[in-house]
């Protein structure tokens, strides 16, 4: 079977003095005909990431409300993952080969994760190109073996993916009867149709987990302190993966452009090693090779101790967050720092630009240069990053919390049920 993950109780009553009453009324008459049911998500990893981050929350809180509901991670060795990082990217359109024998790497791994699942549901969420193959797997023996509603959720922007990757997947994808993305622009080619039902979902945080609870300013800067910052001085701080689309060698390029003004600057790039991401360590080398000897330049990840809390105090104690993303799905690090009241310099792609009201809730981006200058900017003008942060959580909480998540999938599986 396949491995499910433990979930501590999370209860909706506790988001009502965020959300509000109206909110909380509305998420419970919408679960009201979806008693009992019973629900599984299932995607690559319980740690690491945005989809992790908010199953976390999700899962309980579908409990909560009356839903059967629980999670569950497929297995795979890092002759999987590779194939699958490949994937990821080269269905946001990376330019990189995918032979017969990568193609067989996924399928043996899909064909052997759908003969660990077991059990019947009445909505079955699959995340993301990993797990893709599980629902073709599972019903190979005739369509009487797939019960319930099945609907794959996909977390990258497929827009212009690389026909390769495209071809190879979309067969798969079509087999199931819903699919879901985070923007209308994202949805791949040819994915709408009579026979699917499309959802949009955007990504949302929870307001309540421990990077996203409210932290005092003095704790956060002794939390910070640890990791040898100087918190005395001006930090810039970008939370990502090491990974090509969140450009961490363009944010040290735009750390230096800043730093020719404002000697005194410092950069943090926080970041964490997610199990079904073995890229993410050459990306990592790669940074701290482009960083060099500058002390000021503070390289973090999990393996140094960083976890949620530490996330949420450098996004806290930070002067200025950025997100110097060239693709992204939607970007929750920068719903985090939003969140927290932090104007984000966000680079111009996917999901940012929802989050990133330019010049209202932070900058918008397309090049070093922008970021660097829209950096210095908000460092130079404390009273406007004030002014932008208070705006930007106040957009965050109409728009991005987990309950209006919940309430989203609720609203799906009525209409699949339907």
């Amino acid at each position: 079977m396949l491995h499910r993950v433990e979930l501590e109780q999370k209860r909706l009553a506790d988001y009502r003095p965020i959300a509000g009453k109206e909110v909380i009324a509305e998420i419970r008459a919408l679960a009201k005909p979806l008693q009992g049911a019973r629900v599984v998500h299932i995607n690559a990893t319980d740690f690491g990431g945005g989809v992790a981050e908010m199953l976390v929350t999700l899962v309980p809180l579908m409990r909560d409300v009356g839903l059967d509901a629980e999670w569950q991670v497929i297995e795979g060795e890092d002759e999987f993952f590779n194939v699958t990082k490949a994937c990821h990217n080269g269905l946001q359109g990376m330019d990189i080969p995918f032979t017969e024998g990568m193609k067989a790497i996924w399928q043996r791994y899909n064909e052997i994760n759908a003969a660990r699942f077991e059990g019947e549901y009445d909505f079955v969420v699959v995340h993301d190109p990993q797990p893709a193959g599980l629902l073709h797997y599972h019903g190979r023996e005739g369509p009487e073996n797939v019960k319930g509603h099945w609907a794959w959720r996909c977390h990258i922007d497929t827009s212009h993916p690389n026909p390769a990757y495209w071809d190879f997947f979309a067969p798969y994808i079509a087999g199931y009867e819903a699919c879901i993305f985070t923007m209308e622009q994202y949805v791949g080619p040819g994915v709408a149709s009579e026979n699917l039902h499309l959802a949009i979902i955007t990504p949302t945080i929870d307001p309540l987990s421990p990077k996203n609870a409210p932290m005092a300013k003095d704790r956060a800067r002794e939390i910070v302190a640890r990791f040898g910052v100087d918190v005395n001085r001006p930090l810039i701080t970008q939370v990502s993966r090491f990974d090509p689309w969140k450009d961490p060698l363009g944010v040290i390029d735009a750390y230096r452009i800043v730093k020719e003004r404002m000697p005194e600057v410092q950069l943090a790039m926080v970041g964490s090693m997610a199990s079904d991401d073995p890229e993410g360590w050459y990306y990592l080398d790669k940074t701290i090779r482009h960083a060099g000897e500058d002390d000021d330049i503070h390289i973090l990840h999990n393996f140094h101790g960083v976890g949620a809390l530490e996330v949420g105090a450098f996004q806290t104690a930070s002067d200025v967050v950025v997100q110097k993303s060239t693709r992204e799905g939607f970007g929750l690090v920068v719903t985090e720092a939003l969140w927290k009241g932090k104007p984000v310099v966000g680079g111009n792609a996917g999901g940012i630009p929802l989050q990133v009201i330019d010049g209202q809730t932070g900058f918008l981006v397309d090049s070093v240069e922008e970021c660097g200058e829209k950096s210095l900017y908000l460092l130079q003008h404390p009273e406007e990053a004030v002014r932008m942060g208070a705006a930007a959580r106040e957009h965050v909480r109409r728009n991005f919390l987990t309950t209006r998540h919940l309430a989203d999938y609720l609203r799906l599986f009525a209409d699949l049920a339907t």
